[in-house]
């Protein structure tokens, strides 16, 4: 079954037809989530479909699933190049090369991600004289064999399992998914230069992948994960101390300003009326917003069923709110009630739990 979706893919892919051929391969990965080749497929059809993301993603499980796959590191290094991640697209290609060197497309793109790199860093030595006469030529779409199409498999985005958010300093932002009980070894955390891919795969939950293109770039080698009992806190180091205002790049948001790092890291504390800037102390605020997540997190019992009653009382009209304080103080605590025209009727009586009996002290 999984061949035939397969073929039906490739067909698919061949006349054109990117939503259905991406549809088919995802299809086909379902029921063979081991086959490489799948993956690798899809992640063109992704590509040519702008996906380019969840191109990253499958072009990354091709990889893991088999390593030696050279055009997996083909798929990924077009989805980055179209993302102008040449740094990681680079990396990928040097490493498709080692194994396929016959292929003249690696060595070609090598020097195209060089020559990019050397744009982005102006570095001139670095860059041919025909990129130096044509600096503004975009980087030329990759090729792809058209007797072996190239598709990728990654499955339609499912609706969202585990609430999520971030906040961030200026060096860094941490990224919260709210998965309570998840064994460490069911999260998978990869970092590209703008791409983050997160996969938790819990026993007994449905499959949960999030692969955004980041607001700006990071810093690989410095971001870091950690799963805790409550929670997966991902931590992004910023390649740049600019402020996001979003998690997700768009096109339609103007990078902002820079954060002025050196203003808010000063040690200088003045204990008297000044103008200078007011320090800012990031680790408190990260430790309050710790404490208040613990907190919603950990209500449980009395605690629990205490800011339920509030939560009634506080959106209640003045009858409510009125049933509720007499029917408590009457009962000694012992009845709750909303209902006015009954408990205003009448004296509230205690109802002590089972196997318990009211007593009235006398003073």
């Amino acid at each position: 079954m999984a061949s035939d979706l397969e073929t039906k893919a490739k067909e698919a892919f061949i006349d054109d037809h990117f939503e259905l051929a991406l549809h088919l391969y995802s299809q086909a990965i379902q029921l063979n989530p081991k086959h490489a080749e799948l993956y690798a497929d899809r992640a063109q059809a992704n590509i040519k479909l702008d996906n380019l993301p969840e191109a990253v993603a499958d072009a990354n499980k091709a990889i893991e699933l088999d390593p030696s796959m050279s055009k997996a590191y083909l798929r990924k290094a077009t989805a980055c190049m179209k993302l102008e991640e040449y740094q990681t697209a680079k990396s990928a290609l040097e490493t498709g090369a080692a194994l396929a060197p016959a292929e003249s497309r690696f060595s070609k793109l090598i020097k195209e991600c060089e020559e990019r790199i050397a744009e982005e860093t102006g570095d001139l030595s670095m860059q041919t004289p025909e990129a130096l006469a044509k600096n503004d030529v975009p980087a030329k779409e990759i090729e792809l064999d058209k007797d072996q199409p190239n598709l990728e498999i990654e499955a339609a985005p499912p609706k969202p399992v585990y609430r999520y958010e971030f906040y961030q300093k200026p060096e860094e932002v941490v990224f919260t998914i709210f998965a309570k009980g998840t064994p460490h070894d069911c999260v998978k955390v990869d970092y590209g230069e703008q791409i983050l891919s997160v996969a938790i795969n819990a026993p007994g939950k449905e499959a949960y992948h999030f692969q955004p293109r980041l607001f700006a770039k990071i810093i690989p080698e410095k971001c870091r994960y950690d799963v805790l009992s409550t929670k997966v806190e991902i931590r992004l180091a910023k390649a740049e101390p600019i402020h996001w205002t979003s998690l997700e790049f768009s096109r339609e948001v103007a990078i902002t300003q820079r954060v002025n790092v050196s203003s808010v890291s000063a040690s200088q504390r003045p204990s008297y009326p000044s103008s200078k800037p007011q320090r800012v102390d990031w680790d408190k605020i990260e430790a309050q917003v710790k404490k208040e997540q613990e907190k919603d997190e950990k209500l449980d019992g009395d605690a629990a069923l205490n800011k339920f009653f509030r939560d009634i009382y506080k959106d209640a009209d003045e009858d409510t709110r009125r049933a509720m304080q007499k029917s408590f103080v009457e009962s000694n605590g012992t009845v709750l009630s909303t209902n006015w025209k009954e408990v205003g009727a009448k004296k509230v009586e205690g109802s002590p739990p089972d196997g318990m009996e009211m007593k009235k002290w006398e003073y």
